[in-house]
């Protein structure tokens, strides 16, 4: 089995340095001009919605076509891996990280709140503070926290992955991955580019995540402790947070991160079954029944609603918004997934990320986000007051403060806001280690030092931002990067789909190929 052992794990500077430089190129403006840096970028932004956001909703949408028709396709049955490669991580392991992975932070501090935002502007409409806002509220949240994220996480997986396991490309990164289509300019300065495209908006989806758990966890913090909010107290949070994911990038994947990801599972679950249990239970399972009703019969009409004649800025503001965000970190999640996905089908990829993706988001905004409305709706608590006048973190704490020891279930609630931005920053500095190195295989980790020099970019990045308050910026500059991913992500499946013809595309080959479960 020497051949495994091929690759190179050695820092590649030809991406290292195009990518800090893109890295640079981006901050630095917004530090040295704090008024026109961000300026420029809200205007880009505005650009790339305005005039773009058909395409991003077209992408989305594609994408759960794309990848319903490759599950139930006989190219479903194809194995990541030779026909002896297990699967590397047990199937809830495997599950959790794809999970933790690819939600981080992100869920825990939406799924309180997210729905009392359409609450208060309701899509197609409909009269704000209303039943039918409500409804739409949850039925939202379901939406754009389901299917089509999943999807597009999902989609430059399987290229990658079957680039790494079935072909045995060394590198894992996205440049080989398109190599189906790119062919040998993959080599070239156009993969160092992409490469470094991608670099950046892994960094900026991450500072991204950084900008929205800070503030919450020294919120929440500061409430608990009495002490008062103060750059001292972020810069203490993000300097847990590094040690944190720092360890856990140097254990590497299956001490580190599995287990970070396996105990901040059982954490959630225990948090949301709490919840339940204390919530209004047939409220909640009745909301999710009814949003999950309307999401299925309107789910065309929601993935494509463009709002033209009236321009309530709806679709602009948050399912344009949500899916650009979802691209931008798609190549991240792509090569992590594809890294722990070795042994595993398409078909079992596919299932994975689409129905448990999507449950786990679902349980999430059914039961937290159902518990704020009604909340809300039967006057206990103005959540959508607090939301208006304090923001995000405030909200999530007056929702926290109206449960039985309210004391210790936000303590239990920062404990999982650390682990869940953890698995992502590890995910991401594990990713970004591997994108620099030189050809790397797939059945290699990346140097110690390459991990361990990205984890700390990582929250040089985080701190910077902290500071100037900027990350406005950097989460508008990751989502206009997400433009450019779409010509990307479509040459991917091009790539994915000639190599699956090539090697399987005979009939003879087929039987040969179509991989059998490997012996136990």
């Amino acid at each position: 089995m020497q051949h495994h052992n091929s690759g190179d794990n050695r820092l590649d500077r030809r991406v290292f340095i195009p990518s800090l430089a893109v890295l640079i190129a981006v901050v630095a403006p917004m530090i040295l001009f704090p008024e026109a840096g961000p300026a420029a970028v809200s205007a880009a932004f505005a650009f790339a919605t305005g005039q773009f956001g058909w395409l991003y909703l077209l992408a989305g949408f594609g994408a759960v076509v794309f990848l319903v028709g490759l599950a139930i396709s006989r190219y479903g049955n194809v194995r990541l891996g030779g026909p002896d490669d297990a699967p590397e991580f047990s199937y809830f392991s495997w599950i959790a990280m794809i999970f933790c992975g690819g939600i981080g932070i992100a869920i825990v501090n939406w799924a309180w709140v997210e729905p009392i935002y359409y609450m208060q502007g309701p899509p197609f409409g409909v009269e704000p503070m209303s039943a039918a806002a409500a409804e739409w509220a949850l039925t939202y949240g379901q939406f754009h926290w389901g299917l089509t994220p999943w999807a597009i996480y999902c989609l430059p997986a399987i290229p990658i992955a079957y680039s790494m396991y079935v072909r045995r490309q060394p590198g894992v990164r996205l440049s080989v991955a398109a190599r189906g289509v790119l062919g040998n300019h993959a080599d070239g300065w156009g993969g160092v580019l992409l490469d470094a495209i991608v670099v950046f908006g892994i960094v900026g989806g991450v500072g991204t995540s950084l900008g929205l758990a800070v503030p919450l966890v020294s919120t929440l913090v500061s409430g608990q402790f009495g002490v008062a909010p103060s750059l001292g107290l972020d810069l203490g949070i993000l300097a847990i947070w590094t040690a944190i994911f720092g360890a856990s990038v140097w254990f590497g994947l299956s001490k580190g991160i599995k287990i970070l990801s396996d105990t901040n599972v059982l954490l959630a679950i225990f948090l949301l079954a709490f919840t339940f249990i204390i919530g209004p239970k047939i409220f909640i399972i009745e909301g999710w029944v009814n949003s999950f009703g309307q999401m299925a019969s309107n789910f065309v009409t929601m993935s494509t609603w463009t709002d033209p004649v009236t321009h309530s800025g709806f679709p602009q503001d948050w399912t344009i918004f949500y899916w650009a965000w979802w691209i931008a970190y798609a190549p991240m999640m792509g090569l992590f997934v594809a890294r722990i996905s070795r042994g595993r089908t398409i078909r079992e990829l596919i299932v994975a990320e689409l129905v448990w993706g999507s449950l786990g988001c679902w349980v999430f905004f059914a039961v937290w986000g159902g518990y704020a409305l009604d909340l809300q709706v039967s006057g206990k608590l103005d959540v959508s007051a607090i939301l208006s006048e304090g923001g995000i973190p405030a909200t999530v704490q007056a929702i926290l403060n109206t449960m039985p020891a309210p004391g210790l279930i936000t303590a239990v609630f920062v404990v999982l806001c650390f682990i869940f931005l953890a698995t992502t920053l590890d995910s991401a500095a594990y990713v970004l280690a591997s994108v620099t190195s030189r050809k790397l295989s797939g059945y290699q980790e990346p140097k110690r030092s390459i991990r361990l020099t990205w984890a700390f970019i990582l929250a040089a990045v985080g701190v910077a931002l902290i500071q100037l308050g900027g990350l406005k910026p950097v989460q508008t500059s990751t989502i206009v990067v997400a433009l450019p991913l779409i010509p990307v992500l479509v040459i991917l499946s091009l790539s994915l789909l000639r190599w699956l013809k090539e090697d399987f595309g005979s009939e003879a080959s087929l039987h040969h190929l179509l991989t059998k479960q490997p012996a136990e």
